[in-house]
């Protein structure tokens, strides 16, 4: 009996985890986030093809994206707060899931009809065509980013309730889904289009985010059910208060304005058309009014500088991202031991979330960050001294527009002159898929791989520390806002780091030949450890005297509550 009966509870206890408001979190961040990556890598190899070969749609549709968050962040962030959870996620996902759907159909056109179009009216028709993709795949980023802020930073702390164990444990929990989707979904979605056609993952990507979408509606509104709290929201609690407020003032006077005169009738027309047009011109400044206020209250956050320490580290050319992966090929590095490294790099962030909610356990929330930042830091010295190292091309007496100039005036101007820029050779990246040996003839002859073994250890090694200090932050900006500016700062938080990505691909374009990629190296090093100067502020100035002692349980408690400052609010 008493086994029948352990047997039932491990079944039930195991059934109720599976329909769990946690799980069904988790499931459906899964699909979203699978179609996500499917389609972010699928769109950069679609442009490249459809431009033949060149990275210019590419770059092109980089810029339109990190613009359109950069300007819109704020304005996306207060959509979210002023409207309900389950609405602004709803929206968000069919916004997002149709507008991939649309560009998927799409492009299938163009991949079709792609020589009939370049004849029509002198190839404008094929031009607008471009247009239109970037232009929809922009909205479904833009899409993305309010369902990101919704999901992660919103739902998630509701769904977790007041304990911040549980939090961290679903924030680590959810980044390591990222991790495992950023590995998996590309090489599915790459194995589709190597063994078809890009017109066959573009019809795959179309059918997944319709299958997706459905599901992905239903598990919110699971989870809606399941969280009683997702439908209450401090905003809208005050603003359903004074709504009901002016409706009972307003049945007050509608008895008294029965008994006036027609003069007082006339002049209230005439109030009403000055309100209107007062009202006009007052919803025309609403988005200028609100990305102002949206930056304004970033700024007087009392993790203001925690934010900005996360900003900072954007501002690297140190990661695994199309800049990297050019600067590798010129030393000698080909596509199956990238691959390998990338692999390995998302083992390392995975292990950065476990070692997040050990040394959280441990610690506390901020002192981990402190941790997490000066272990980031102490691998990139390894990229440091790649720089310096046997096998380093780093020479400054190199003009970094060489190659610009090579390409106006001719290749008669510098005749043994190599397109050794990292553009170049990642133009010719996707013939590495067919076979080809192109771009094996554009790499120069590396005398030496110990720099560059320096250099890609340091950056797998400060992915432990990268994403356990992502998360940390994460979790401050969650339990520090409150409910009703969640999404406005977490909007601009999002701006914030595309500035500085932004940034960081300027500093490439200014010095885009491999003997300046030292120079960029050092660069990216100091801004993570200016980033990790603005953490130490906001630690030192949250726990003074206690920020460097941890591990009894007097000092946790009073880490967790020094973490909720009273100054969170504008």
């Amino acid at each position: 009996m008493e086994n029948t009966k352990s047997k039932k509870n491990c079944c039930e206890s195991v059934s109720d985890y599976f329909t769990s408001a946690k799980f069904l979190i988790y499931l459906g961040h899964a699909l979203s986030t699978w179609g996500d990556r499917m389609w972010n890598f699928a769109v950069s190899v679609f442009l490249v093809e459809l431009y033949g070969n060149s990275l210019l749609l590419t770059a092109v549709y980089g810029l339109v994206v990190a613009g359109s968050v950069l300007l819109l962040g704020a304005i996306i962030g207060d959509w979210v707060d002023k409207n309900s959870r389950l609405k602004v996620a709803q929206t968000s996902l069919i916004v997002q899931n149709c507008s991939v759907i649309l560009c998927g159909i799409l492009l299938m056109m163009v991949f079709l009809f792609k020589v009939q179009l370049t004849g029509l009216y002198n190839g404008w028709l094929l031009t607008a065509c471009y247009v239109m993709v970037i232009t929809i795949a922009n909205i479904a980023n833009l899409a993305s980013t309010a369902m990101s802020i919704t999901i992660q930073r919103d739902w998630v702390v509701v769904v977790a309730g007041e304990d911040r164990s549980k939090l961290a444990n679903m924030n680590a929990t959810v980044r390591r889904i990222d991790q495992l989707t950023n590995i998996l979904a590309p090489m599915a979605v790459g194995q589709i289009m190597a063994f078809g056609s890009p017109v066959v993952g573009c019809g795959f990507i179309a059918g997944w985010n319709l299958c997706s979408m459905c599901l992905e509606y239903f598990l919110l509104w699971k989870v809606y059910q399941k969280t009683p709290a997702l439908a209450f929201k401090s905003g809208q609690k005050e603003a359903d208060q004074e709504l009901k407020h002016l409706n009972i003032q307003k049945e007050l006077e509608e008895g008294q304005k029965l008994s006036e005169g027609s003069q007082l009738m006339n002049e209230g027309v005439l109030a009403t058309q000055a309100d209107k047009k007062h009202g006009c011109w007052h919803q025309l400044a609403e988005p200028f009014r609100t990305f102002r206020d949206g930056w304004v209250a970033y700024y007087n956050q009392s993790i203001f500088f925690a934010g900005m320490s996360l900003a900072f580290l954007y501002m690297t050319v140190l990661g695994f991202d199309c800049i990297t992966t050019g600067y590798a090929y010129t030393q000698g590095l080909n596509g199956s031991i990238l691959s390998l490294l990338m692999g390995a790099s998302a083992i390392s962030g995975i292990f950065g979330t476990v070692a997040f909610t050990w040394i959280r356990k441990c610690c506390g929330l901020i002192r981990t960050g402190f941790i997490s930042g000066i272990a980031q830091l102490s691998c990139l010295l390894l990229c440091v001294v790649s720089v310096f190292t046997p096998g380093s091309p780093f020479d400054l007496s190199v003009s970094p527009f060489k190659d610009i100039i090579s390409h106006l005036m001719g290749d008669s101007a510098l005749p043994n002159a190599i397109p050794t820029t990292m553009s170049a050779l990642t133009t010719d990246i996707p013939s590495l898929t067919n076979g080809s040996t192109a771009a094996y003839e554009l790499v120069p002859q590396v005398q030496s791989y110990i720099s560059v073994s320096f250099l890609f250890a340091g950056v797998i090694a400060a992915r432990v520390g990268l994403w356990s200090f992502d998360l940390t932050v994460t979790q401050l900006i969650q339990e520090n806002v409150i409910e009703s500016e969640r999404g406005v700062i977490n909007g601009v938080q999002n701006s914030m780091n595309y500035l500085l990505d932004l940034l960081h691909f300027i500093m490439v374009i200014l010095a885009p030949n491999p003997e300046a990629f030292g120079l960029l190296v050092i660069i990216s090093v100091s801004f993570v450890a200016m980033g990790h100067m603005m953490y130490f502020r906001f630690a030192y100035k949250s726990l003074g005297n206690r920020l460097f002692l941890c591990g009894s349980p007097e000092h946790k408690v009073e880490t967790e509550n020094s973490s909720l400052p009273d100054s969170n609010k504008v």
